[in-house]
């Protein structure tokens, strides 16, 4: 009986031992492919992570703390790769972070489906207003309407209710009127890092309106 109990013993400790090699042995292959983690990680992002974001969520899939320098490493190394042509997609930086984006020459096809596919866009009002927010922010309802001519309230609560806008604080001016600006949405949207992106108004006479078909205002 005696016999018995010590074999199992011993068969529960080299169970335990092999699966702790086991466990160990994964982790070291896997901390060799942190480039795949962050992969998965910037793909299944709604947004364009920062490089903080991703060395937090590294560290705690890993238990290790990643350096900001060890990230961008990784980043750069998963840039090269996907600018092979056979990759549809790259890496770029965007909104101060960084998302996979689709290349420019698989644009038509995109562009093709989207407006097979898509709901209803914007109205022109809508992007008369939110390009006068873009290039004038922060600036009030009274600013955008002194600007188009006419009032602006339904445009800015759509702009609102989708987040391609948001309330940046108040005017220090009589009433304290809202201040208005774009978000991180509207980075992401349009594919730029910052509003300093945006084109010189010298450089093109329309906006195309590209999200959608048309409705009334």
């Amino acid at each position: 009986m005696i016999g018995l109990k010590v074999s199992f013993l011993f068969l529960f400790l080299r169970l335990l031992i092999t699966l702790h090699f086991d466990i160990d042995t994964e982790m070291n292959s896997t901390k060799d492919r942190v480039d795949l983690y962050i992969e998965a990680l910037i793909f299944a992002a709604e947004y364009a992570l920062s490089v903080e974001e991703i060395r937090s969520a590294t560290n705690n899939t890993f238990g290790q703390k990643f350096s900001i320098k060890d990230i961008e490493k990784h980043l750069s190394t998963i840039s090269a790769k996907y600018e092979s042509d056979e990759f549809a997609i790259h890496l770029i930086p965007i909104a101060q972070g960084y998302m996979f984006m689709t290349k420019s020459r698989y644009h038509k096809i995109i562009g093709d489906y989207l407006r097979q596919n898509e709901k209803k866009r914007l109205s022109k009002s809508a992007m008369e207003t939110l390009s006068i927010v873009a290039y004038k922010q922060p600036i009030t309802k009274s600013g955008i309407e002194s600007i188009r001519g006419v009032g602006c309230d339904y445009a800015v609560q759509k702009l609102l209710e989708k987040e391609l806008v948001e309330i940046k604080g108040r005017h220090e001016g009589p009433g304290r009127p809202l201040l208005y600006g774009t978000t991180i949405k509207f980075l992401n949207h349009f594919g730029i890092k910052d509003t300093k992106e945006l084109p010189n108004l010298k450089e093109f006479e329309t906006v195309e309106n590209t999200i959608g078909e048309e409705v009334e205002s």
